[in-house]
């Protein structure tokens, strides 16, 4: 019988690391200055500042590494990083929202993501929030959430200001577990390579459980 080994956690850090090394120097090789104006992008000769879900970060135009402004000595989420590499990388010149939202299984391309976003992300979601209503609603209004109808708790939040999402969450009781939802815009491959649409509901799922005080016990690894 075949053995299987599991790579040391050091080895798995040693890859991410890598491949975030690989993202910041395309990320370099970019007509940044197109981006500052396409993306409406903060900054100067030193660095460019986007905001991803409320938070703000900064890029050094010298070294293309990406740290939270807030907090440049903090772990930065592996998901998060990758993110905004992608975002500069893969999105289109034309890429404009369509306003019409959709579930991920109908985002174009990531049908076949769709079993492993359900576990990852929306059936964690609806475990982390069950019966906590109310840090929800708190973590919602924290990322600037705007109240929809739909739900025991909706939002439409913006990942970043081209890209907003709709999080509907409905609690459980005696008779239905509590359910979660994550609508996107229908073009948002546009603006990200489909795969990279489950980091933005993971990175989504991370932030609302970092503000409601709640663990989250999937948190993604993290980089520097």
């Amino acid at each position: 019988m075949r053995e299987t080994y599991v790579d040391s956690p050091e080895k798995e850090a040693d890859r991410y690391l890598a491949l975030c090394d690989d993202w910041r120097k395309k990320y370099l090789a970019l007509d940044r200055n197109e981006m500052k104006e396409r993306f409406h992008l903060e900054g100067d000769g030193e660095a460019q500042y986007i905001i991803y879900f409320n938070q703000r970060y900064r890029l050094d135009q010298r070294t293309g590494m990406i740290v939270l402004e807030e907090d440049p000595e903090r772990t930065l989420p592996f998901n998060a990083v990758m993110t905004i590499y992608h975002l500069f990388y893969y999105s289109k010149p034309w890429a404009r929202v369509s306003g019409r939202f959709v579930p991920f299984r109908d985002v174009k391309r990531a049908a076949p993501f769709d079993a492993a976003f359900k576990r990852n992300v929306l059936d964690a979601a609806a475990r982390i929030f069950s019966g906590h209503l109310e840090e929800l609603h708190r973590a919602c209004r924290a990322l600037n959430g705007k109240p929809l109808k739909q739900g025991d708790a909706g939002y439409q939040i913006e990942a970043f200001d081209c890209m907003p999402l709709q999080f509907i969450f409905w609690d459980g009781d005696d008779e239905f577990p509590a359910q979660a939802n994550i609508l996107f815009d229908a073009d948002i491959t546009d603006f990200l390579h489909e795969e990279t649409v489950v980091c933005v509901g993971d990175e989504l799922l991370r932030r609302l459980a970092e503000e409601s005080g709640l663990a989250d016990v999937r948190r993604p690894f993290g980089v520097r």
